[in-house]
């Protein structure tokens, strides 16, 4: 099942159970997966990979915005955010732990051969191509950065 018909479902059943923060959610995943089907040069449908990357997108606006809230003490539309966070994160696959990302970038350091800060360029290449999904962008620079120094 794909990930629209998997949201189309979840919609039905969110709509049925009177839940208004899991509409709220799905039905803005539908939306930007619909805007991204009906892009100039989309071709028949979105890979899952371009998937991971919308609900990564939209995952981390989400974030963004709960911060700002946040420092606002705005907390009722702190709630809304993290809640909608929450549903989308149920279609991503799971998060590395920081020993398994550790592990996996000292793997992709080992194969380009970096050994040094300089190499940084090299390793997030190949480190955000395998890890789209498995772990946000700021956490892999950052443990890159230590590793490399």
């Amino acid at each position: 099942m794909s990930l629209k018909q998997q949201i189309d479902a979840d919609i039905k059943e969110a709509m049925k159970a009177k839940d208004q923060d899991g509409l709220r959610a799905l039905r803005a995943i539908k939306s930007l997966i619909l805007l991204e089907e009906t892009k100039e040069g989309a071709g028949d449908g979105l890979k899952p990979e371009d998937e991971i990357k919308l609900l990564t997108k939209a995952v981390k606006q989400r974030k963004d915005s709960a911060d700002v809230f946040r420092t606002q003490g705005r907390e009722d539309l702190l709630a809304k955010e993290e809640a909608e966070i929450a549903i989308i994160e149920k279609y991503l696959p799971k998060q590395l732990t920081e020993d398994e990302l550790k592990a996996k970038l000292q793997e992709i350091i080992a194969r380009v051969g970096a050994s040094a800060p300089s190499d940084m360029g090299k390793v997030m290449g190949v480190a955000t191509k395998e890890l789209a999904g498995l772990a946000e962008g700021k956490a892999i620079s950052a443990t890159v950065k230590q590793l490399l120094q």
